[in-house]
Order: structure tokens, then C-alpha cells, then sequence
């Protein structure tokens, strides 16, 4: 080739600059091609263990018997259910009612296999609240379905607000404000329902 005829190097323009000199696109995955792996995974994310690994969240609901939700919270989408039992049963507020004191925390709490460990049965005892929680190991139909779709039923609301459906915010406290704010709607709406 003569001089002069070939093409040099590209100069570095936007669009590398934005990148921070990483190549864009697509690597090679098996048989496939994958996305090329971006910065690191935002707090309160992890490893999910249903889908392949991804990075994921996952949110945790502390309802009442109409589905209200009391108290959520929001975790990496490997940490396991009961890790959360008490800090959510924590942060429920006081209920003002009847006459007399506030009350502090329910009579009775009900949840899936998911939280069949006899540690935190005792502590529930402990509480003075009483757990009535599926066995595992058992066959169904324990009629605990009766009362768990209602959790369903509100993690479903919840996920019903697009921007919680999938988390796309990178920080917590953000997603974390998006999911107090669904809380708070989904509290209106049945209050306005009982008006």
C-alpha cells in the first residue's frame, strides 16, 4: 500500500470518551453471544437463584388480613425469606384502635415453608405472637393458601407500579422511595374504597 492512501486511526470522539475506553457489544457466551458485562451491580442486589444467576432484588411484604401492606423491604434476590421476618415485624408501626395503648404487634403470624425454622418460631413465642407456619416436608394442603394469597394479592399491587416491577434504579434508597410511595397509593386506595 502507498502512503497517504490507507486510514488511520479513528480519533477518540464522544462516544469512547463515555465508555471510559471499555469496547461496547456483545462477548462471546457459550452458544451464544451475551451482553459484555457493565460496572458492578447496585446495593441491595444479588446473585438470584431462579434465574441464572442475575443480578436481582427482591422485595419482602408484612401485610395485614386485608392485604394492607405494613411493612416492605427490599434485599439482594439471594438472601433468604426469614432473614427479614424480624427486622419487618420491627418496623411495624403502633395501630391506634380501641381504646387503651396502641398495639405493638399482631396476635398470630402466618407464612409459607419459606420460614419454617424453629429459631424464629421461638422468638415469634417470645413476642407474644403466634406463628402458624407451614411445615416442611408436609404434604399441602396445611389450608394455609386460604390466608397467604392475600400477600400474593399485594405483592401484586406492588408490581402492578411499573417502576417496581423490574428495578432499574441503580441505588436503593431511590427504589426503596418508589416502593414507600406504592405503599402509601395501594393504603389510599383501599381506605377510599371503605368510604
Amino acid at each position: 500500500m502507498e502512503r497517504g492512501r490507507g486510514l488511520g486511526p479513528a480519533a477518540p470522539g464522544p462516544a469512547e470518551e463515555a465508555t471510559g475506553g471499555e469496547e461496547a457489544g456483545l462477548v462471546a457466551g457459550g452458544d451464544r453471544l451475551l451482553p459484555r458485562a457493565g460496572r458492578s451491580t447496585g446495593p441491595k442486589s444479588g446473585p438470584s437463584p431462579v434465574d441464572r444467576a442475575r443480578p436481582g432484588s427482591k422485595h419482602h411484604v408484612l401485610t395485614d388480613a386485608q392485604g394492607i401492606p405494613l411493612a416492605v423491604s427490599l434485599t439482594g434476590g439471594n438472601r433468604n425469606d426469614v432473614t427479614q421476618l424480624l427486622p419487618l415485624l420491627d418496623e411495624v408501626p403502633a395501630v391506634a384502635g380501641l381504646v387503651g395503648r396502641p398495639r405493638q404487634r399482631p396476635d398470630a403470624l402466618f407464612a409459607d415453608r419459606g420460614y419454617d425454622h424453629d429459631k424464629y418460631r421461638r422468638l415469634l413465642w417470645k413476642r407474644g405472637i403466634r406463628p402458624v407456619i407451614a411445615e416442611r416436608g408436609h404434604l399441602h394442603g396445611s389450608g394455609l393458601g386460604t390466608y397467604r394469597w392475600v400477600v400474593e394479592r399485594t405483592i401484586a399491587w406492588l408490581h402492578g407500579f411499573r417502576r417496581l416491577r423490574i428495578r432499574w434504579e441503580r441505588r436503593d434508597d431511590i427504589h426503596e422511595a418508589f416502593l414507600g410511595l406504592a405503599t402509601c397509593l395501594i393504603t389510599h386506595r383501599h381506605v377510599q374504597q371503605l368510604c
